[in-house]
C-alpha cells in the first residue's frame, strides 16, 4: 500500500479527482444562479446541452458499442432513479445552502449499504452499521428537526440521496452485464423527454445569460464526467472516493463569497460526522475482503450530463466475492 501511495499513479487520480470536483461544485453554484427559472425547464436546457458534447465524445471513442440494453427492466428503472434524483438535487441546489445538500448527499453510501442487504444479499457486520447510524445522527445534526421547519428543499435533498443509492445498487447490479454507452444514454434521454413534457405546463421566457448558464451547465457536466473516469482509470477507487469531500470546501467558498450565505456551524459538524461516516466504509472495504458496492458506485454524479460510472470494460476494479453469482 504504501508504495501505491507513492505512485505518480495515484497522485495523478487524486489530482483528476479533485478537479472533476471542483468542476461539480461550480455545476452546482451555477444551479444555484439560474434559480428563478422552474427546475423542469433547467433541468431539460442542461441536459439537452449536455447532449453536444457527448456525442461528441461518443463520436471520437474507437470501441464498439451496442445500444441496445441487455437488461432492458433494470435499465428502465436506474433510468427512473435518475430522473427522480436530477430533479430532487436540481431544486435542493436552487433553494437550500450548498453546504446542507451536500451534507445530505453524502449519506447516500450509508443507504447504498443499507439497500445491498436486500437487493444484493450483502452482510453488513459491525463496523458498517457504526457508520450507518453515524451518518443517520449527522443527517439529523444538519437538518435539526424540531428547530426550524422542514422546508420542500430538504425533502428533495433526502429524496435525491436515496434516487441517487437506489441508481447506485441498481448500477451495481447490472453494470457488468450493460455497456457503459448504454448506461449513459438512456438516462439522459429520459431526462430529456421527462423534463421536456413537463416544461410544456410552466415554460417561462428566458434571457441570454440564463440559457448561455445552462450551456455551460451542460457542458461542465460532461467535462466533469469524462475527468472523473479519467481519474478511476489512473488509480484504484479507495483513493479517488474520498476526494468528493473536498465539495464541502467549495460550498463553504460559494456560499460565503458568491451566494452571501453565513456559515451554518450546525451543518458543518453535521457534515464532519456524515464525512468521518463514508470514511468508515471506505476503511471497513480496504481492510477486509467486503464487497464494494460504496467504493464502486459512490461518485455517481446524477447531472446533467452522464454519470461518473463505467463497466469493467472500461476501469479496472477490485473482484467482488459474489462476482459469480450476479
Amino acid at each position: 500500500m504504501t508504495s501505491e501511495l507513492d505512485s505518480p499513479k495515484v497522485l495523478r487520480g487524486v489530482g483528476l479527482a479533485l478537479c472533476a470536483f471542483s468542476l461539480f461544485s461550480l455545476h452546482d453554484a451555477l444551479i444555484k444562479t439560474v434559480s428563478d427559472v422552474p427546475v423542469f425547464q433547467v433541468v431539460f436546457f442542461v441536459v439537452l446541452f449536455s447532449f453536444v458534447p457527448f456525442v461528441f465524445m461518443l463520436g471520437l471513442s474507437a470501441q464498439k458499442k451496442s445500444l441496445r440494453p441487455r437488461m432492458p427492466g433494470l435499465v428502465a428503472l436506474r433510468c427512473a432513479f435518475t430522473v427522480g434524483s436530477l430533479l430532487c438535487v436540481f431544486y435542493a441546489f436552487s433553494v437550500l445552502p450548498m453546504t446542507q445538500v451536500y451534507a445530505v448527499l453524502f449519506s447516500a453510501p450509508a443507504i447504498i449499504t443499507l439497500l445491498s442487504i436486500p437487493v444484493l444479499g450483502e452482510r453488513v457486520k459491525l463496523i458498517r452499521w457504526i457508520a450507518i447510524l453515524l451518518g443517520m445522527v449527522g443527517i439529523i445534526v444538519v437538518l435539526r428537526p424540531g428547530s426550524s421547519p422542514l422546508s420542500l428543499g430538504h425533502a428533495t435533498a433526502i429524496a435525491a440521496a436515496v434516487c441517487v443509492a437506489c441508481s447506485a445498487v441498481v448500477t451495481r447490479k447490472i453494470g457488468s452485464r450493460e455497456h457503459s454507452a448504454t448506461l449513459l444514454l438512456y438516462p439522459m434521454l429520459c431526462n430529456v423527454v421527462v423534463s421536456g413534457a413537463l416544461v410544456c405546463f410552466v415554460y417561462q421566457p428566458m434571457s441570454g445569460k440564463a440559457l448561455a448558464t445552462m450551456a455551460a451547465i451542460g457542458l461542465i457536466s460532461v467535462l466533469a464526467q469524462a475527468i472523473m473516469i479519467a481519474a478511476y482509470r489512473s488509480t484504484q477507487a479507495q483513493f479517488v472516493a474520498p476526494m468528493q469531500y473536498s465539495q464541502m470546501l467549495w460550498a463553504v467558498v460559494y456560499g460565503m463569497f458568491v451566494f452571501n450565505e453565513p456559515i451554518d456551524n450546525m451543518a458543518i459538524y453535521g457534515s464532519i460526522i456524515i464525512v468521518f461516516s463514508g470514511l468508515l466504509f471506505i476503511w471497513r472495504e480496504l481492510v477486509t475482503s467486503v464487497t464494494q458496492p460504496v467504493l464502486r458506485t459512490r461518485n455517481l454524479r446524477m447531472s446533467g450530463g452522464p454519470q461518473a460510472i463505467s463497466t469493467e470494460s472500461d476501469i479496472e476494479y477490485p473482484q467482488d466475492n459474489n462476482a459469480n453469482s450476479r
